[in-house]
């Protein structure tokens, strides 16, 4: 191997690391660690900063998912590098903002966005990172995008009850596009040269 290549670990089944971190919710500032996860399904849903344009949007269409998330047994967690004092702030001022239900992650150190690989170290913000980390601590689905695109929560809905559905059927997989209560594939070798 060159010696000027960098060689990344791939993040998708890796552990949720072990962390500390205090958050926002409904009114109040609550510590959550790795322990309060485990067990669980989680979203780790990470945004570049609290006061900015296109992160309200997006934490207020995760909001109107949020119930539905919770029906399926997965907690959302909100993690920007701003103190849970900013985002109380930001949930007093923002009509957007004061729908959030699910706990708002403070990541000041960057901890977490550097344990998942999108710290902006030289802006100290994280990019827009969405990861699903499943009862055993594992990374499921990880995607990462430039902070000047927006997510939907309907995709990640979608994801998320794919990743569901394979979890408790072992041997099936979810084709493109596919939707909770549509066929799916067991992949065998008849199916080789005929998809």
């Amino acid at each position: 191997m060159e010696d000027n290549k960098i060689v990344k670990e791939p993040i998708i089944n890796s552990k949720l690391p072990e962390f500390k971190v205090q958050a926002y919710q409904n009114g109040e500032f609550r510590e959550v660690t790795n322990k309060d996860i485990e067990g669980k399904w989680a979203i780790f849903f990470f945004y570049p900063a609290d006061f900015t344009f296109v992160c309200p949007t997006e934490l207020e269409d995760l909001q109107s998912k949020y119930a539905q998330l919770k029906d399926m047994g997965v907690e959302v967690f909100s993690v920007s590098t701003d103190s849970h004092f900013v985002h109380k702030a930001w949930h007093d001022t923002s009509d957007r903002i004061k729908k959030i239900e699910y706990p708002m992650l403070a990541d000041p150190t960057g901890l977490l966005a550097r344990a998942f690989g999108v710290m902006i170290e030289e802006d100290g913000v994280a990019y827009r990172g969405t990861f699903v980390v499943n009862p055993e601590g594992l990374v499921k689905i990880a995607e990462v995008q430039d902070n000047s695109i927006g997510r939907d929560a309907d995709e990640l809905v979608r994801k998320v009850e794919a990743a569901l559905f394979v979890a408790g059927h072992p041997g099936d997989v979810c084709p493109a596009k596919w939707k909770k209560g549509a066929e799916t594939l067991k992949p065998n070798i008849d199916l080789v040269g005929k998809l």
